[in-house]
C-alpha cells in the first residue's frame, strides 16, 4: 500500500503522522495554545491498481515509498483508524 502524499522517507512519514496526532489531540483540549490548532493533514493511504478499493479502515498494515516509478526506499508498518494512520513502527 502507499500513502495519499508521497513521503520520500518514513521519518518524514512518521513526522507528519505525529504532527496529526498531536493536533487531533489539541481539538479535545479547549485550553490549547494557537499554534498547536493549526490544522494538519490527516496520513491516508491507498492500494494502487486491480487491488484497490478493499482497503483496511482499522488495523494494521504495511506501507511503501516512495511511489512507484521511483525504486522502494522504506517500508512501515501502520495502524489505522477510521481511514488515517495513527501509529507508525
Amino acid at each position: 500500500m502507499y500513502t495519499d502524499r508521497n513521503f520520500k522517507t518514513k521519518k518524514a512519514l512518521k513526522a507528519a503522522v505525529e504532527a496529526w496526532n498531536a493536533y487531533n489531540d489539541t481539538l479535545a483540549n479547549p485550553n490549547a495554545d494557537a499554534i498547536a490548532r493549526q490544522p494538519k493533514p490527516r496520513v491516508t493511504y491507498h492500494q494502487p491498481g486491480p487491488w484497490g478499493g478493499n482497503e483496511p479502515r482499522n488495523g494494521k498494515f504495511c506501507v511503501e515509498g516512495p511511489h512507484y516509478p521511483e525504486p522502494h526506499r522504506w517500508y512501515a508498518s501502520c495502524e489505522a483508524r477510521d481511514g488515517v494512520i495513527v501509529k507508525v513502527k
